[in-house]
């Protein structure tokens, strides 16, 4: 159910050369391939996706270009968002390959139609709250039965795992984060394998493919990479990414906070305001 590979390519190739940003796409092609895929499998062009925080919409229009009916939306203040005419640049190339692209001014998100899909790629994993009250909303937006298509860094990936066994930091480097310019619009908390699982849970959504992918071996020195790939082959957890796609279900109903007794019950923890009142490091 879906376009062939060399359509998938066509595609891509389109894309580039349309893309107002040299050098961006460089690193993208593998990842952006595989979310490609990903759609084909489970919807047939014409179906209508939403791309939640799609930055220039560079895997928005790609598939647009695959014959998706696509809408993107991001609030386009990341740094390089800001810098020049960027933002002008990315609303033109959207609407130049067909996308409807909605800029976000935080003040929620605004009324959609229903979508078949609603992707969120590398996004999570930047959100300073839970991502609970966002994710009810989008997928309030998803037709019964569409899809949540998701794509979040591995928190403890391989590559992570070596850097701390060498005495390195597993987060951001410390460089960027303190000259970064305004408010962090870095990782703020990445994603393991059980987070997923309990995110679907918890969203009330079917967890259909839950695997690990490399969507970030340009990370890696090229001589690294097909050793990396290698060592990774039979131990998916440790892969880069972490790629979920959960179904809506028929009569889906959003859960909002939970009661006091039902968080206890849930968590093992004591209720938010109680932990407050606690001081860990006394001695009672």
């Amino acid at each position: 159910m879906g376009d062939s590979e060399a359509t998938i390519q066509r595609s891509w190739d389109k894309l580039a050369d349309r893309f107002p940003f040299p050098g961006y796409l460089d690193h993208l092609h593998d990842g952006s391939i595989d979310v490609a895929r990903t759609v084909a499998r489970y919807l047939p062009a014409g179906s209508r996706i939403l791309d939640f925080g799609a930055g220039p919409a560079d895997k928005t229009a790609l598939l647009a270009a695959m014959g998706y009916r696509c809408t993107a939306m991001d609030d386009l203040n990341d740094e390089w968002h800001r810098r020049g005419d960027a933002r002008r640049q990315i609303l033109d190339f959207a609407a130049d390959v067909g996308v409807d692209f909605l800029q976000l001014d935080g003040s929620g998100v605004p009324p959609t139609e229903r979508f078949d899909m609603v992707m969120l790629h590398s996004v999570l994993q930047h959100l300073h709250d839970s991502p609970r009250e966002l994710l009810i909303d989008l997928v309030q937006r998803i037709r019964p039965g569409g899809y949540l298509f998701i794509t979040t860094p591995n928190h403890v990936n391989l590559r992570k795992r070596l850097a701390v066994l060498r005495g390195k930091t597993s987060h951001a480097p410390f460089v960027l984060y303190y000259w970064y310019p305004g408010g962090w619009r870095g990782y703020v908390r990445e994603y393991a394998r059980d987070d997923c699982i309990e995110l679907a849970h918890a969203l009330g959504v079917e967890l259909l493919e839950l695997r690990g992918v490399h969507h970030m071996l340009f990370r890696l020195r090229p001589w690294m990479r097909a050793l990396y790939v290698a060592l990774t082959a039979f131990t998916p957890s440790v892969r880069d990414t972490w790629l979920m796609v959960a179904r809506k279900p028929l009569g889906w109903a959003p859960r909002g906070q939970l009661p006091d007794e039902q968080f206890r019950r849930l968590t093992g923890l004591t209720s938010w305001a109680e932990m407050r009142s606690i001081n860990p490091f006394s001695a009672d």
